[in-house]
């Protein structure tokens, strides 16, 4: 039993030897390696009103101290008050670290003197009169060895209602310093790419290569990145571009500070809370803005050729064919048409930029979330298919065909016509769209909308090269039978996405809102019957232009009535492997167990993920190659809103579906292009 006690005493003899022990010399501690004081701006302190104080460390050359996350090995700073009743105490702020390499390993923390500014705050109902606080500090001082440092300290304060505080002109101006030091929140967009190997960090716009001398980021936490690597600095059109190392850690977000190094203004931090990405950097070469916008270009030239928009375009096209205008005319029109794509365009982004902004998680085809805007599209297809059957005639001020109307009305017709063509566009996402809006939603405002007009031009850009460059529609075929039999045609893939919009809006209501749809459509067709009777008959035609109202009204009261259904309980297409539903849990519970995971991102209202799904994932040699590669199928189903899932697109750069990608134990996800086929899903499983 003697020998226990002795092995204690020890124990705490040795432990008590690792402390310095200070020696108190006024308001200055000093211990082997460290003079700390504690740094008070004032004397007094008022009811309801605050002090700053700091905690200054001033180490001697060759030795450190450690930042709030020292790295791959120390400890932090740490205070810890002693307060009389009515006083509180903020937490330790931090300036900017620097990178102490030690041995092999990498530190972050401070040599030299630093000041870890504070704040002391009193209640408003705190008694006056005088009080004492104390505080402890602990530190590590390191150099070869590291030797555990502590200091106590006290400060004397006068509580008083006076407006005017009293300075006590003691490295009051160093704490002030330190003070502006602190790194704030970011100014520009901060977002990191994982690879895989490499943690990418991309900031900005707004950095001058010619004054950033350095760069470097300090993570909070463990296992983020490799702190010893080498951190790669770059500017790319105004970007930073910093390479790091990635750590063991797969986080969605990353948290730390940036310290960059300017030639002009000096050393300044910045706190960095950002997503990750799966994916590399656009300034590696990958994606520039350029190049995004680029993709929205052909992304927005190859929606013309979708159902919902080709009628619309074609239709312009016939007008121009069938009336004949003078050249300058139909310049105009180009351009008032490609007016109002670029007009709904800018509002689009401008409404995902708010909505993100506000904290919402929305992507592109968000509005198709909401039965409204799809039982309110289904109606303007099925109304739109019956004036090419020629139920009804929607004149200029719609699709330009009909009777010639008065400039006025033309232009301004064009111009909704353009508009018009963005709101049927909205359901499709053509190849290469993905990628730059995906990107573009990590952008500063100026270029996500930027790469939105690309989209818009791409839209435009076959009505507006026939009108900027007249002698190209010498070469349509002349007006004759064939227009009318193609607006017929026509007319029936409108019916068709009429057909189809209603069976996506059948999946988001219960089946009282289905049938109040049903009875929506039959009030639109009414409407435009009754119109159709107005418009030709010499007697009543006031009657029938006042019953084709009340049809309208009463379509636009039940579509707006309808509400999504409160339990998600969605009808999927039969695809040849049976698909568990979603979740972020049942994903890391599958990727903890070692099994790689194929997720396709889809939606009811999206064209090309239903033909994906047809063409491709319902092959039978998909679902083998699903079974024999032991790969878990995971559908995340985006018809209705679900916050869950718009963050998974997010994290993997994207902003709408269709997305397939393929987690593996190895490296970061692969994402596969928007249009697959049966080959390109096995291939890719047959390299995990």
């Amino acid at each position: 039993m003697i020998y226990r006690y002795i092995t204690i005493l020890l124990l705490v003899g040795l432990a008590c030897a690792g402390l310095s022990r200070p020696t108190r010399a006024g308001d200055v501690v000093e211990t082997p390696h460290t003079r700390a004081m504690l740094i008070v701006d004032h004397t007094n302190i008022a009811p309801g009103g605050s002090v700053s104080v700091g905690l200054s460390l001033e180490l001697e050359p060759g030795w450190h101290t450690y930042w709030r996350t020292p790295g791959d090995s120390g400890l932090p700073v740490s205070l810890t008050w002693i307060l009389p009743n009515g006083l509180t105490a903020g937490p330790l702020q931090w300036p900017p670290p620097s990178r102490i390499p030690t041995g092999g390993l990498m530190n972050f923390g401070y040599e030299g003197r630093v000041i870890l500014p504070s704040k002391l705050y009193a209640d408003r109902a705190v008694p006056v009169g005088q009080v004492r606080v104390k505080a402890h500090a602990t530190w590590l001082a390191c150099a070869d060895v590291c030797i555990p440092e502590e200091g106590d300290f006290t400060v004397a304060l006068a509580v008083d209602a006076s407006a005017q505080q009293v300075s006590t002109g003691v490295d009051v101006a160093a704490l002030a310093q330190a003070q502006a030091r602190i790194p704030q929140s970011a100014p520009w967009p901060v977002v990191f790419f994982n690879d895989g190997s490499t943690l990418n960090l991309e900031a900005g716009p707004g950095f001058d290569s010619e004054h950033i001398a350095s760069a470097a980021f300090s993570p909070d936490g463990d296992g983020v990145i490799v702190n010893a690597a080498t951190q790669r600095m770059a500017i790319s059109d105004g970007k930073l571009l910093l390479h790091i190392k990635a750590g063991p850690s797969r986080g969605t977000a990353v948290t730390g500070v940036l310290v960059v190094e300017n030639t002009e203004s000096g050393r300044t931090g910045y706190e960095i809370d950002s997503k990750v990405i799966a994916g590399k950097a656009s300034g590696d070469g990958t994606m520039t803005i350029w190049i995004a916008m680029v993709f929205a270009f052909i992304g927005g030239l190859i929606l013309n050729v979708m159902p919902c928009v080709l009628p619309v375009v074609v239709m312009k096209v016939l007008a121009v064919m069938t009336r004949h205008p003078a050249p300058w005319v139909v310049r105009r029109d180009a351009l008032v048409y490609t007016a109002g794509i670029i007009t709904a365009f800018t509002f689009l982004a401008m409404l995902l930029l708010v909505l993100r902004a506000g904290g919402e998680a929305v992507g592109w085809g968000f509005q198709l979330q909401n039965p409204v805007v799809v039982g309110l599209l289904a109606n303007v297809m099925l109304v739109l298919g019956l004036s090419l059957s020629g139920v009804f005639t929607i004149g200029a001020s719609v699709i330009g065909v009909g009777q010639e109307l008065a400039a006025k009305s033309g232009v301004w017709g064009t111009y909704f016509t353009g508009i018009l063509a963005v709101v049927v566009a909205t359901p499709c996402t053509a190849p290469f769209m993905g990628v730059a809006l995906g990107f573009a939603l990590t952008q500063s405002p100026v270029m996500t909308i930027a790469v939105f007009e690309g989209l818009a031009l791409g839209l435009a850009f076959p009505y507006l090269i026939i009108g900027l460059v007249p002698r190209l529609s010498h070469g349509l075929p002349r007006p004759g039978l064939w227009m009318e039999r193609l607006k017929q045609v026509l007319a029936f893939a409108l019916y068709g996405a009429s057909a189809w919009l209603i069976w996506v809006l059948i999946q988001q209501v219960d089946s009282s809102s289905a049938a109040l749809a049903f009875a929506g459509l039959l009030c639109a067709g009414f409407a435009a019957w009754s119109w159709g009777i107005a418009a030709r008959s010499e007697v009543g035609r006031r009657a029938w232009g006042i019953v084709a109202l009340i049809a309208i009204v009463l379509s636009l009261s039940i579509v707006g009535s309808l509400r999504p259904r409160t339990v998600n309980t969605l009808s999927s297409p039969t695809v040849g492997a049976l698909a568990e539903p979603f979740s972020t849990g049942r994903l890391a519970e599958l990727r903890a167990q070692g099994r790689p995971v194929f997720v396709y991102f889809t939606a009811a209202w999206c064209i090309t993920c239903l033909v994906n799904e047809r063409v491709a994932l319902s092959q039978p040699e998909v679902a083998e190659a699903l079974r024999a590669h032991h790969v878990a199928y995971l559908k995340a189903d985006w018809t209705n809103r679900n916050p869950e899932i718009t963050a998974a697109l997010h994290d993997l750069g994207r902003d709408g579906v269709p997305v397939y990608v393929i987690y593996s134990d190895q490296g970061a996800p692969r994402l596969l292009p928007q249009i697959i086929t049966p080959r390109m899903v096995i291939d890719a499983l047959a390299d995990l």
